[in-house]
């Protein structure tokens, strides 16, 4: 079974693995697949699921729906997200003014079949929205109920030190970021990480296997598999481009034995690896299929020993990208429409 993590300086837990329906839901496979698959994760364990609004132009949230239907609401942990446009995409229909925040909410709860959400997420970083009017609408939403406590994705060390300030202030929880983390994208470790420790803020981190690249199945110098994710664009073939480098390829590929040697599969290893950070609360994961599941859950619980963390860092260091100034470009500019 799947172990449990405190989210952040609280008293809520998740599970250290949670399942994420970013490009799966409504999107690559069909429902009836994506709903044996929730059904899967809770039968193993899994009780924290993470979608987001714009995921699937909204459908994604009403396919989790169906497949928790029928589920004790409060044995579950659902988090969802508010920025990136969805509908007709209109002047307000993206980033964290107080009138986007508070029509998406009660979208989400509408398509989730639910009274509230147990975490609610501000995607990424609105430039152009005071961040007083962020907080004072989530504020809002945490006194009437609909969320429980407020997280963020993909901020730098300062928004997450001036958002912390702010929910202080109005007597709100901010518990959680949302960034990429895996052995191969370690932005996140040289500010944003510390800064967290600091401030009792947890990771959620998604794409823990780096787009399915440390799972090994990408070959140097080889074409990548048919009907991977790096051949559908609807699956994130954007966000794999930039590990499918023959030099990236080859490093992964010294991993094989270090898994063999600990007992595990390579995507096991990667989970693992983030789980080893103890400001990491949960690695999210997807699936296509409910088999896969059953293979990364058991990243759940397991400790790396130093030789074995050492003779990753000596595969992935040279490749590996730990420049922290890559976190300050993880949110658009000005809103997107």
């Amino acid at each position: 079974m799947v172990n449990y993590r405190y989210l952040g300086n609280s008293g809520f837990k998740v599970s250290e693995i949670t399942y994420g329906n970013w490009i799966t839901h409504a999107s690559q496979v069909e429902n009836d697949a994506a709903i044996a698959t929730v059904r899967k994760a809770l039968d193993l364990g899994i009780t924290s699921f993470d979608t987001a609004d714009v995921y699937a132009n909204t459908a994604a949230e009403s396919v989790l729906a169906e497949a928790l239907k029928g589920q004790r609401r409060e044995s579950l942990e659902i988090f969802t997200k508010v920025y990136f446009p969805t509908g007709p995409k209109g002047a307000n229909d993206t980033g964290l003014s107080r009138k986007h925040i508070m029509d998406s909410i009660n979208g989400s709860l509408r398509r989730l079949d639910t009274d509230y959400v147990d975490l609610y997420q501000a995607h990424r970083f609105d430039y152009e929205t005071p961040l007083e009017e962020t907080f004072q609408a989530f504020a809002d939403i945490v006194r009437q109920g609909k969320a429980l406590y407020i997280g963020v994705s993909e901020w730098t060390a300062e928004q997450l030190r001036e958002g912390h300030a702010l929910a202080k202030e109005l007597r709100i929880q901010l518990v959680s970021n949302q960034p990429q983390y895996s052995a191969l994208w370690r932005v996140i470790e040289g500010k944003v990480v510390p800064t967290s420790e600091e401030l009792g803020i947890s990771q959620i981190v998604w794409s823990p296997m780096a787009q399915g690249v440390l799972s090994g199945k990408y070959l140097p110098g080889q074409p990548v598999p048919a009907g991977s994710r790096a051949t559908d664009e609807k699956s994130g073939a954007d966000f794999i481009a930039k590990f499918l480098d023959d030099d990236v390829l080859t490093a992964v590929q010294k991993l094989v034995p270090i898994a063999q040697e600990a007992g595990l599969t390579m995507p096991q290893l990667a989970i693992a690896w983030v789980l080893q950070n103890k400001n990491v609360a949960a690695a999210l994961v997807g699936a296509s299929r409910p088999q896969q599941l059953e293979d990364t859950v058991k990243a759940s619980g397991i400790t790396l020993d130093a030789d074995t963390l050492a003779a990753i860092d000596a595969a992935l260091s040279p490749v590996a990208v730990t420049d922290p100034e890559e976190t300050y470009r993880m949110s658009p500019p000005s809103r997107i429409q």
